[in-house]
């Protein structure tokens, strides 16, 4: 295969690991017969200095005619004063939006080598965590109607959380069909005891059900499911979910694998493109030092392999290579511990590579 990818290094440590991960995708075209060419856009605080603007219109043309989007990490404390509307992660919103994105998948596996990093306790890690959330990224609270007005107390701020049944079922069948290439288990996480949205959002997500008669489907409340992730994380498969509860219970889900710097994600839409990026931050203190941990970015490449391209065996290979690495004792600095091997950011990614043979 010949593919196209949109390359947006961004901020911070973000060029680092991108410049890793697209050398092992060139080693797994080597290696299977594909090439992979990349175009670089700008987009986050980089864009800021070059264009005045977080998301360029170039960046947008060039992801949209791109097979799929490679994405480092956007912003930093250099453009803290901006207002909102301006500042590096509305590049994210805005790619979101133009690249009609709505399926966010954030995988939270325990690697069996980092056990110890674990901050459950070692019972409840022993059995191995591998949780998929699936949230809904274009809807609900975070672009509802919202403002400010008078109240009862003074001034009052109010966001409106509102979903429709399209909405819940393209997200819901998203969650099924990857539940069907794992454990055909998917868990439906709302509030449906307490918000009119979550009783539609449950309604619909029964409906869908009924077309996948080989998964099974639980539901819990959001506050059982954050309680229930940290006392037994093995009883969930894929657990799908608004944007604002999957926001939250994913970056709960990524802390308890031991290190945000080794979980990937993927936001997808009905097309094969889609967008994939680590899901930590741009780590603007250790920008430059070879410090960084690439692994989320290049397990994010295995995902746009496996979901956009379906390219499944060389996305296993590039999971099998990092667990190797990590198997072999080398450790980037936020996961080092006693008897491991410090590497750089280079490094890593130069072990990697070699490990895919």
């Amino acid at each position: 295969m010949k593919l196209s990818l949109a390359v947006l290094p961004g901020d911070g440590i973000g060029p680092e690991v991108i410049e890793q991960t697209t050398a092992v995708l060139e080693a797994i075209g080597s290696k299977y017969g594909h090439e992979f060419v990349f175009s670089e856009f700008l987009a986050g605080g980089a864009a800021i200095d070059a264009t005045g603007a977080p998301l360029p219109q170039k960046t947008i043309d060039g992801c949209q005619a791109s097979d799929s989007v490679l994405l480092g990490a956007v912003g930093g404390w250099q453009w803290d004063h901006l207002p909102g509307s301006e500042r590096p992660e509305r590049a994210l919103l805005g790619l979101r939006g133009e690249l009609e994105l709505y399926a966010n998948l954030r995988p939270a596996v325990l690697h069996e080598a980092l056990s110890q990093a674990c901050p459950l306790r070692a019972d409840i890690a022993a059995g191995g965590i591998d949780v998929m959330v699936v949230r809904e990224l274009t809807g609900g609270m975070y672009f509802g109607d919202r403002g400010r007005r008078q109240g009862k107390y003074g001034e009052e701020a109010y966001d409106t959380e509102a979903y429709g049944v399209g909405e819940v079922e393209r997200i819901a069948r998203t969650a099924f069909d990857i539940a069907r290439k794992r454990k055909s288990h998917v868990t439906n996480v709302d509030k449906a005891n307490v918000l009119e949205s979550s009783r539609l959002w449950r309604e619909v997500v029964l409906d869908v059900a009924k077309e996948y008669p080989d998964v099974e489907l639980a539901h819990m409340y959001v506050d059982n499911a954050a309680m229930q992730l940290v006392r037994d994380p093995q009883q969930f498969d894929v657990m799908v979910t608004t944007n604002m509860f999957g926001d939250i219970l994913s970056d709960e889900a990524s802390m308890i694998t031991g290190s945000i710097g080794m979980l990937p994600s993927a936001s997808l839409g009905k097309s094969r493109l889609g967008m994939y990026e680590p899901i930590h931050g741009s780590a603007p203190d250790i920008a430059g030092q070879d410090k960084a941990n690439p692994i989320a970015t290049i397990l994010s490449a295995a995902m746009m392999l496996r979901h956009s391209f379906d390219l499944e065996t060389e996305a296993v290979a590039i999971e099998q290579a990092v667990t190797t690495v990590l198997n072999q004792g080398y450790r980037t600095g936020d996961i080092m511990s006693a008897g491991m091997d410090l590497v750089g950011t280079k490094q890593m990614g130069a072990l990697i590579r070699e490990a895919l043979g």
